[in-house]
């Protein structure tokens, strides 16, 4: 077992150096639907990210617009990817954010265990990468892309919310219940229950009294992995909590959008449903006074 530092994470070697280019192997052919937002007016591209146990490559864009004055600067959003890793449609988010006004960040959360731009087949990024990465290496990776944000002039590094899809819609619920600078989460389709283990010790239902900033969770009724019912389960915990961040929280279901239906580059992706998500996600960071 690699050693522990003091935060709690391994100091494992980073193995990915450098973010991929074009989209993830696993999801050929990529969908005719896919969306493209051009960096028109952005400051976007590749960054390091320092961490407690060594540099991980991301992705940042932001508006050329936002500025060092207290007025000009732009929120913070952490872009949480899916078991794809940072691949094109997470870069495209961030774009689509930057358009929007905000300050994006999306850190490759498993630079440590694999890249799994590279993989194929969506059991072995499972078995091999995804399965092997600690919670708690995740939610300080987190934390060190908001403090590299922070330390940026453009941004206002007191606004930070989160967003994350499919594996990193899991993550929102996780980082929204440790980190109470956030202002608000969005989780589009991540697990709400699951089995345990050393590196993965809970899952969103297990979080709901820690809850330190009110999440929106995105979900589809026709979700073959997610059943409906334990969506269904976490609203009703949602709504009884004691905590008032719980209270505030929020679940949508679409009825006829399956898994990953905001990923336009593949045969998921269910065009209404994913565009009626993307209006939630912006007027709930505005409601959360990030806008």
């Amino acid at each position: 077992m690699p050693p522990v530092n003091a935060s709690g994470t391994s100091r494992r070697q980073v193995l990915v150096q450098t973010l991929s280019t074009g989209f993830a192997l696993a999801v050929s052919p990529v969908s005719a639907s896919a969306l493209t937002t051009d960096s028109d007016g952005l400051d976007a591209g590749e960054i390091r990210i320092a961490t407690s146990s060594g540099d991980i490559p991301g992705y940042r864009a932001v508006p050329l617009e936002a500025k060092a004055k207290a007025k000009a600067k732009a929120p913070v959003v952490l872009v949480v990817h899916e078991i794809f890793g940072v691949h094109e449609h997470i870069k495209d988010v961030c774009r689509r954010f930057a358009k929007a006004g905000y300050y994006a960040i999306a850190p490759e959360l498993f630079a440590r265990q694999g890249d799994v731009s590279k993989l194929t087949d969506f059991k072995e990024i499972q078995s091999k990468v995804v399965s092997k990465v600690p919670d708690a290496q995740v939610l300080s990776d987190l934390d060190a892309a908001a403090a590299f944000a922070k330390k940026d002039p453009r941004a206002n590094g007191s606004k930070l919310a989160i967003i994350g899809f499919c594996w990193g819609g899991r993550v929102v619920w996780l980082y929204a219940a440790q980190q109470p600078a956030l202002q608000a989460g969005v989780a589009w389709y991540g697990k709400i229950t699951g089995e345990t283990d050393a590196l993965h010790p809970r899952f969103p239902a297990d979080v709901i009294s820690q809850l330190k900033a009110p999440v929106l969770g995105l979900y589809g009724g026709k979700d073959r992995g997610i059943p409906v019912e334990t969506v269904q389960q976490q609203a009703q915990a949602l709504a009884a909590a004691s905590n008032a961040f719980a209270q505030a929280s929020s679940i949508h279901i679409y009825p006829e959008a399956g898994h990953a239906f905001f990923a336009d580059y593949r045969p998921s992706f269910h065009k209404q449903s994913a565009e009626d998500g993307w209006k939630r996600t912006l007027d709930w960071f505005k409601r959360h006074h990030l806008k």
